[in-house]
Order: C-alpha cells, then sequence, then structure tokens
C-alpha cells in the first residue's frame, strides 16, 4: 500500500480499515492455499490409503513392457470437409430466369457452353448413368439430397445423369413444387454445364437431364 498520512480521526479510521481488509484478505489467501494443498496430498495419497501396502509381483525384472500401438488417426480434416460441402449454401432466392433458355423447355446451359449442346442433351446423345428421385422429400430434404446427388456423381466421374422432380399432380393445384427450386440449385452447382427437359421416355416434364463437367474418372456411356 502507497504511504498515506493520516490528517485527522476520519482518516485514521479509513487507514485502519484498509489495513485489516488487507490482513483479511491475505488470511483469506493462506487459509485457501493451504486448503488446495491439503486436497492435493490427498489426492496423491487416495490410491494408496485405499488399497493399503502393497507387496511387488516376483519375476517383475523378466517381464517385456510392450509399447501400445498409436490408435489410427482421425480423419479430422476430411469430415470437416464433407460437412461443409453438405452445408453448402444453395438459395431458393437465386433468380433463375434470366440464365434460362427461352424456350418451351427453360433448358439451361453455362457460359460458353454452346446450344448444340442442349441439342445433344435432349436427343439422347449422352446415356443416363444415374438418377434421382426426388419424389416425396420435403423441400430441405430435397435441396441437400440434390447437392450430395450431383456433389458425388462429379466425383465418380459421371456425365449425364437425370434428377426427377415430378410433375406436381398430387400437390395442391396441381404444380410441381419442386421444379422450379431444382432449376435454382442445378444453376448454383459448379458442376453442372447444361440442364434439360427429360425426353417423354424419361419422365418427360417430370424430369430434367443433366451434363455434368468431366471428372477424374470416366465410368461408360456417352461422350
Amino acid at each position: 500500500m502507497s504511504a498515506f498520512q493520516a490528517r485527522s480521526l476520519q482518516d485514521l479510521q479509513v487507514l485502519r480499515k484498509a489495513l485489516a481488509d488487507r490482513a483479511a484478505r491475505e488470511a483469506r489467501l493462506q487459509q485457501e492455499r493451504a486448503e488446495a494443498e491439503r486436497r492435493a496430498r490427498a489426492e496423491q495419497n487416495l490410491f494408496q490409503t485405499a488399497v493399503g501396502p502393497v507387496q511387488a509381483l516376483k519375476g517383475q525384472h523378466d517381464r517385456r513392457w510392450h509399447t501400445p500401438e498409436p490408435p489410427e488417426p482421425l480423419p479430422v480434416q476430411h469430415w470437416l470437409d464433407e460437412e461443409r460441402v453438405l452445408r453448402e449454401s444453395i438459395s431458393d432466392e437465386f433468380d433463375v430466369s434470366t440464365l434460362l433458355d427461352v424456350d418451351d423447355q427453360l433448358s439451361f446451359r453455362r457460359t460458353g457452353i454452346g446450344r448444340d449442346v442442349t441439342h445433344k442433351l435432349r436427343a439422347g446423345h449422352w446415356s443416363i448413368q444415374r438418377q434421382l428421385d426426388l419424389h416425396g422429400l420435403r423441400t430441405d430434404e430435397a435441396r441437400e439430397a440434390l447437392g450430395n446427388f450431383i456433389r458425388l456423381a462429379h466425383r465418380t466421374g459421371l456425365r449425364c445423369v437425370r434428377v426427377v422432380h415430378g410433375k406436381g399432380l398430387g400437390s395442391p393445384g396441381k404444380t410441381p413444387v419442386l421444379k422450379g427450386r431444382v432449376q435454382r440449385w442445378l444453376v448454383q452447382k459448379k458442376e453442372v454445364l447444361a440442364f434439360v427437359q427429360a425426353r417423354p421416355a424419361d419422365g418427360g416434364a417430370g424430369a430434367l437431364v443433366v451434363l455434368l463437367q468431366p471428372g477424374r474418372r470416366r465410368l461408360g456411356g456417352g461422350s
């Protein structure tokens, strides 16, 4: 405590109270330290107190202590990457209308992709290699399922897939609830080069045929 000069009885009382408070704090701290040391000693002796005197087993010098094998490293970064991809934001508010070709089927082709690609896609130039059926899924479930499907299809080298969103015959107003959403979601997926409405034999207005960028592995199918 810094130097303090009492100039009155009141000042002296303040000084005495400050000294008393300081002494009380120091006494409390000493008591807490002593109690902590006592608990630490008690914990250190807990096992010995519980089991009592022990005796070393005979032949300990002949035993071989094997170093335990370290556990397999957890693929934490892989899990984080997978989680990030699964939570990838696909917005329902994305305006896809300006990106769709103005025709009766509203096909899509990414910038730099010629109209011949959508014509070939519509004509079945690429064989459909996998299909995702979104019937019966809620919007959030459908969004996540589509994101996973496109990502895995691209990673395994698939080029052409079909996404069935339904015609909405069982929906209120008989309108396809998922059709517009699926179009918006697909446009936001960088793996997607183009998509068109499926041919009648492949689902017609209830499905889209999607062309993906080349992946790491090519499977059988169209060129």
